[in-house]
């Protein structure tokens, strides 16, 4: 990005998070540090604050805490979009981790590209190519040793099921995932097409801090246009939702009033007369 950043006309800035997962990942942060300040970049650093609660998915929880501070950090720029470093190998390992935890359309087609302000320049890049480039460059990065602990579910996929499958088909399969992946993802944006034509009937009002969702409109959609409408409506809070989130607010709309639930970030969904109020915690009724 950095030798790109003339012919791209873009100003890089080098953001870093630290979960606090494990010992020595503030050595990691200093790395980072170090390489910015060699590229000549501003370093921008962010450290955990919270841990995962017991029984959670550490993966889902440093997922939604990297994401919402990459996302704070876009807002004290200015703007902007982060650059993350998803290749045609996370793609592949992406799609079967929804097969197995039984996602639907949107899951299993995969990381877009362009989301919102994440933009995944190497989506199409395999992982032995990012590493040969490094390689030529001289370049030595650091290695994360939870990335491979088989005890965490992509790892356990990527070090277990993948090869095992090649060596009974005879061949690679990540081109064919990720091939799927992106025929899945344009079946996956014509219902995104129809949930934003169906947005205005649903949404009744969308102001900094608060959501009013009507639950009539609400409960008649297809499953599939409302739980869309739905997460988008999340993701404009910064909460990272997952599928049981998004069904836990849909089924706001057929309950009686008073009834709320707490979503990630704090977030609360509640059921009133008419609608379904998204709204965050900062700005909750007393």
């Amino acid at each position: 990005m950095v030798r790109l950043a003339r012919l791209l006309r873009i100003d890089p800035v080098c953001f870093h998070f630290d979960h606090g997962l494990r010992k020595g990942s503030e050595d990691d942060a200093a790395y980072v540090r170090g390489q910015a300040r060699r590229l000549g970049v501003p370093f921008v650093l962010r450290r955990a604050t919270t841990r995962p609660a017991r029984g959670d998915s550490v993966e889902a929880w440093a997922r939604t805490v990297r994401y919402q501070a990459l996302t704070n950090v876009l807002e004290e720029l200015g703007g902007g979009v982060a650059a993350v470093g998803h290749t045609a190998d996370d793609q592949a390992e992406t799609v079967l981790l929804a097969l197995l935890r039984g996602g639907g359309l949107e899951a299993i087609s995969g990381m877009k590209p362009v989301s919102g302000p994440i933009v995944r320049p190497l989506l199409e890049t395999t992982r032995q190519e990012t590493e040969a480039f490094c390689k030529s460059l001289r370049l030595r990065p650091r290695s994360d040793p939870m990335n491979e602990d088989p005890a965490f579910m992509r790892v356990g996929i990527r070090t277990r099921v993948i090869p095992h499958l090649e060596r009974a088909m005879g061949r690679s399969l990540r081109s064919t995932l990720v091939r799927t992946a992106e025929l899945l993802r344009q079946d996956a944006e014509f219902l995104d097409q129809l949930a934003s034509t169906a947005r205005s009937e649903v949404v009744a009002r969308s102001g900094p801090g608060v959501t009013l969702l009507r639950a009539g409109p609400l409960e008649t959609l297809a499953p599939s246009i409302a739980g869309r409408i739905v997460r988008r409506a999340l993701l404009d809070f910064g909460a990272l939702p997952q599928a049981g989130h998004v069904e836990a607010v849909i089924g706001l709309a057929t309950a009686r009033p008073g009834r709320s639930v707490i979503l990630p970030g704090g977030l609360l969904a509640r059921r009133e007369r008419e609608y379904v109020r998204l709204v965050r915690p900062s700005l909750r009724p007393a």
